[in-house]
């Protein structure tokens, strides 16, 4: 299992269509992509239901996490996908 924090650059946080490109993203790989945010608030990356759920404002900071067979692959591109700004 594999984990880091990043920041939400994009001006409009995690909303539909940033959301939607999180998930294409994650979507690309076999193991469980989460991530947290806040204490208590974890969400499936690879769902847009559980992403647009965890209501991630712009500066909000998440941790991502994977687990499974390309963990390391898996966070590196979903991390660089975030901090490209997800499309905006």
């Amino acid at each position: 299992m594999v984990s880091k924090k990043v920041k939400i650059v994009n001006p409009t946080g995690l909303h539909l269509r940033p959301a939607g490109i999180l998930c294409k993203e994650a979507m690309q790989f076999q193991s469980l992509i989460t991530f947290r945010y806040r204490e208590n608030m974890v969400a499936n990356a690879k769902s847009v239901l559980s992403v647009l759920g965890a209501c991630v404002k712009s500066g909000d900071e998440i941790e991502i996490t994977c687990e499974g067979v390309d963990e390391e692959e898996a966070l590196e591109a979903v991390v660089r996908a975030v901090e490209n700004g997800l499309g905006e």
